[in-house]
């Protein structure tokens, strides 16, 4: 990487709270990662034919359509998200892409943290259960600081960067993310508590709203956000699910404000924790 380019990185952070890195990832680092998906998703298969929840596995189906048909009827029961189970060695490539962290080490330097709120996505279509509202995920911190007495520091926030990718192309059609350049600059903002998000109050977010751009991308492609960035997902009005993956990267000398401590991904301070295969990373838990 350039010092230009890296310069570059951190004004075009600074100035929107986004950079989109277009045809970033290779195309095996994708590829493995749809395997390890459909690997799941004929996990979750044989496991509703097995509770009689389904009659047949649909092997036959794509991946893009798989899950949602599986769910056919009882939508309720299908997945929000994957979490608990990414331990997997598809998934290493991912989250600890060597010259992905060397652009994450421009924004949080050497002591890096994979936090622990890493999540893969199927949103359904037309499924109210997986749009997104308009937020910002400092406010989770916040909140949860609030909740135990916690103090994070006069700034409210921890040192992060946020990931998002697609393994289809997302696109207004299937609820790709959409995002209002500049409100990172504004703090945590005032909001609303909603079943599954906390919504960004109207009086902030509604002056704003004509500003809003559509995160359109297609696998390969990723985006770093700041955790201050009013963001949401749009509804998906296709006849495909929309996977996707969002992650976090914390600067590692910083508590998570979690009983999780996620898990490192460089370190010259503690180097014998660092994750650094596949197999290792399969051996790791969540927690």
């Amino acid at each position: 990487m350039t010092a230009t380019t890296a310069t570059d990185l951190r004004q075009t952070m600074d100035d929107r709270g986004y950079v989109v890195l277009h045809g970033f990832l290779e195309t095996e680092v994708v590829d493995e990662v749809r395997r390890e998906l459909a690997s799941m998703v004929d996990e979750i298969a044989k496991g509703l034919v097995a509770m009689d929840f389904a009659a047949d596995p649909l092997e036959d189906e794509p991946f893009e359509t798989r899950l949602a048909q599986l769910f056919k009827g009882c939508e309720q029961l299908a997945p929000m998200m994957l979490r608990h189970n990414l331990q997997r060695e598809g998934f290493y490539p991912l989250f600890f892409h060597t010259k992905f962290l060397d652009v994450v080490e421009l924004f949080l330097g050497p002591e890096i943290r994979l936090y622990p709120n890493y999540t893969i996505r199927p949103k359904f279509p037309d499924s109210a259960r997986t749009q997104v509202l308009w937020h910002q995920d400092a406010a989770y911190t916040v909140n949860r600081a609030k909740r135990t007495g916690d103090t994070i520091g006069p700034t409210e926030q921890l040192c992060m960067v946020n990931v998002w990718t697609s393994f289809v192309p997302a696109r207004v059609e299937n609820g790709c993310m959409q995002f209002i350049p500049g409100t990172h600059k504004l703090g945590v903002v005032p909001y609303e508590s909603r079943e599954h998000y906390l919504e960004i109050a109207d009086r902030e977010l509604k002056p704003r709203l004509d500003q809003a751009v559509d995160i359109e991308t297609d696998p390969g492609d990723v985006v770093l956000f700041s955790n201050l960035l009013f963001h949401q997902g749009m509804a998906n009005r296709s006849d495909v699910i929309r996977w996707s993956a969002d992650w976090r990267y914390q600067d590692a000398t910083q508590p998570t404000m979690r009983s999780e401590q996620g898990h490192l991904a460089r370190s010259a301070l503690q180097p014998d924790e660092v994750v650094t295969s596949a197999r290792q990373w399969a051996q790791r838990r969540f927690t």
